[in-house]
């Protein structure tokens, strides 16, 4: 019988090979970008001079190092870390790898939270717009996305419809809406009842079709995100149709002797966006080691097993749609008082689609993956505006996420559940789908 041993460099290599064969490419792609155009004269301009020029040999020892530093030079230092903390008088044998563990995993954290406070007012007002308008708002439509997907394994292609809620609950209190609320709100005072009914549009829709599974499930709310659509279009005397709602007021808090309205200035909002994310991620952080968070993970994993242990699947089912709806409800709110305007064109099936790549992207089932892979399919496209024409921004933007799903298929930085299911399937232990036989017993 051969050793196992015999096979596993070449196991880990061959991951290895295929990473730095990404490297490469994302760099060559940089390259391309970062060069010259093309012209009607010479349409191959552009390409030759980005990449057959010895230019490019500085982009490869990028792609080398880059490569060599997270494959090699990390797993080093965290290994010398461990041992480190390991030596440290009064830990015990037991405690310093986990010591370890969690500094490892903090530090990272710790880093991100800095720049995200330091940075943004160094940047400019356009920028800002883009953390708050563009990158805020689909962090956290991801987030709550994650919940339904990540989590629970539930496909939503409608999730956008309760952005929509949020969004035109916001324009009808406010008075923006052809029919006349009975009575008129700060936006900020809409926030809870955005959250509310965006949980019971959510329950309404669960609750008769949740018994279904995987694309008939995805087709049900597939319909649902383009019912919510045509309404909002076809209704011009409810919800002015194509034209939307305009002027939506600024949030603003009058409460005692605090007096405070937001503006123009993109700043506050941004503020305002970075705690209303850092709740939603320690709730969901919380909520994911907790009895439900398991229960989402058995149904995520295997439905059938899961109801056959005693798991009342549509009842954890129905509260991973609700708690999904109500931050997208909450996310049409700040959207829509921080732009000022909505029409049916901001709720479209590219939206909900959009959110679902976000989440496969940064890792389904990790918040931290989530909210990386948001922040940075989002930003990607504004940094690409004064070096890519707009006809071929999106191609690269498509290249990433394709380059992405072959050499990283768990996401950016997925959670350690579903790495763990990839890298079996990969070695032919099992399947990754959770619905998918074990190879040795398919027919």
């Amino acid at each position: 019988m051969t050793s196992p041993t015999v096979a596993a460099p070449q196991g880990r290599a061959l991951p290895a090979l295929r990473r730095l064969g990404a490297w490469v490419i994302a760099v060559l792609v940089l390259a391309l970008v970062s060069g010259p155009d093309g012209s009607s004269a010479s349409p191959a301009f552009g390409f030759t001079h980005s990449i057959l020029r010895p230019r490019v040999l500085w982009f490869l020892l990028i792609a080398v190092a880059g490569w060599a530093l997270f494959e090699y030079a990390l797993p080093l230092l965290r290994a010398r870390s461990a041992g480190a903390l390991g030596r440290i008088e009064g830990l015990s044998e037991r405690a310093a790898p986990l010591a370890a563990n969690r500094l490892v995993r903090l530090a990272p954290l710790a880093v991100v939270a800095l720049l995200a406070i330091v940075i943004p007012p160094l940047l400019s007002s356009y920028w800002q717009n883009v953390l708050v308008q563009e990158v805020g708002v689909y962090v956290l439509l991801a987030l709550g996305l994650n919940v339904v997907v990540g989590l629970a394994g539930l496909l939503d292609l409608g999730y956008i419809a309760f952005f929509a809620v949020g969004g035109y609950l916001v324009a009808y209190f406010t008075g923006r809406l052809p029919v006349q609320p009975p009575f008129v709100l700060n936006p900020f005072w809409i926030l809870p009842i955005a959250v509310v009914a965006a949980i019971i549009t959510g329950v309404l829709l669960g609750a008769p079709t949740l018994r279904l599974r995987g694309d008939y499930l995805a087709i049900v709310t597939l319909g649902f995100g383009e019912i919510v659509y045509s309404v909002a279009l076809i209704k011009t005397d409810v919800t002015g149709g194509d034209s939307g709602a305009f002027n939506i007021p600024h949030f603003a808090i009058h409460i005692g002797g605090l007096h405070y309205k937001w503006g123009f200035n993109p700043l506050p909002y941004y503020w305002l966006l970075l705690v209303f994310i850092a709740i939603v991620v320690a709730v969901f952080l919380r909520l994911e080691h907790t009895r439900t968070g398991r229960a989402w993970a058995a149904i995520r994993e295997d439905e059938v097993a899961a109801q056959a242990t005693g798991v009342p699947t549509v009842r954890y089912k129905l509260l991973a749609f609700a708690i999904g709806a109500s931050t997208s409800g909450f996310a049409g709110v700040l959207y829509a008082a921080n732009v000022n305007f909505i029409n049916p064109a901001s709720f479209t099936l590219q939206q909900s689609i959009l959110v679902l790549v976000l989440v496969i992207f940064g890792g389904m089932g990790s918040i931290w993956g989530v909210i990386a892979g948001a922040a940075i399919l989002m930003w990607l496209p504004e940094a690409l505006r004064s070096l890519v024409a707009p006809s071929d921004r999106f191609i690269y933007y498509g290249l990433l996420i394709i380059l992405m799903m072959i050499f990283r298929p768990e996401g950016l930085i997925p959670s350690r559940r579903r790495a763990l299911e990839i890298r079996q399937a990969e070695a032919g232990v099992g399947e990754a789908d959770a619905m998918g036989l074990p190879k040795e017993t398919q027919v």
